[in-house]
């Protein structure tokens, strides 16, 4: 389909982004990669009157070490998580995850900060970030603002951020030497989970997962039981507590509930619990 007629605006900085999105207001939309925003609007679910392209935002494309945590620019590229040697170093999961998203052309375009705030639940990043207790900073007209992994997906497609607010930086913490696992299950290489998990055993243990709900979820029941000493094969039993699978073409609730509890397991294995 096409979508319906829009303007287009490049913004400079990102001052300039976070001024055109306060002056257009609902009707605008920011464009980094595109990958989540344009089949929306090419089957008309969304339909901004103008899209704001921050894709040649440069200086919000970075990964560095800020001291306690690692600083990761909105608009960094799928590509450039996957293979930064500081990510493989210090946050390997978050980096092999980042390689689980789509094909080569996806993860050559697509940015991590357009995928966090797209807030799609079935997306590989947002669990994987929830999981490790991620921190996002968001800008807008008032100033900058920094929102909790737990508090920044608040439903399907929906996220915390203001109308007015721009993603800019993603704050990770260090996890050198952690056991860690993800698990994918879906048809194709390059499509979304059916399921997914994120798994990361640092002193504790954090488990997130991949289209079990309207939201990235953590499994907190499974957490609970992990620092109760259940073994990963108990433990898994309890991963489909509260949640609320969808039901699609490609699989029902209960084969995702099935799905998630054989998924949890083999990650909570490969993290070595």
């Amino acid at each position: 389909m096409i979508p319906v007629a829009f303007d287009y605006k490049r913004a400079g900085s990102a001052e300039e982004a976070i001024a055109l999105i306060a002056e257009y207001g609902d009707d605008a939309k920011l464009l980094a990669g595109g990958h989540s925003l344009l089949p929306l609007m090419k089957l008309r679910l969304a339909t901004p009157s103008v899209l704001v392209d921050v894709g040649r935002l440069s200086d919000l494309s970075y990964i560095t070490d800020a001291g306690d945590h690692l600083a990761i620019g909105a608009l960094t590229r799928h590509r450039d998580v996957e293979t930064s040697e500081l990510l493989a170093a210090q946050s390997p999961l978050l980096a092999h995850s980042a390689a689980n998203v789509g094909d080569n052309q996806v993860r050559h375009r697509g940015t991590i900060g357009g995928s966090v705030a797209h807030a799609d639940p079935a997306s590989d990043l947002p669990a994987t970030l929830l999981a490790l207790g991620a921190t996002f900073v968001a800008k807008g007209p008032g100033g900058e603002r920094t929102i909790a992994a737990t508090d920044f997906f608040e439903g399907f497609l929906e996220s915390a951020l203001a109308a007015d607010e721009l993603l800019t930086e993603i704050r990770v913490p260090k996890t050198p030497g952690a056991g860690w696992g993800y698990q994918k299950f879906n048809r194709r290489a390059q499509d979304w989970a059916i399921v997914g998990c994120s798994v990361i055993r640092n002193g504790t243990t954090g488990v997130a997962l991949v289209n079990m709900g309207s939201t990235p979820l953590r499994a907190t029941a499974v957490e609970q039981a992990i620092a109760q000493g259940a073994s990963a094969k108990d433990a898994a039993e309890f991963a489909a507590e509260g949640t609320e699978p969808p039901s699609d073409l490609n699989a029902s609730p209960d084969y995702r509930r099935h799905l998630a509890k054989v998924l949890v397991r083999r990650a909570l294995e490969a993290a070595g619990v």
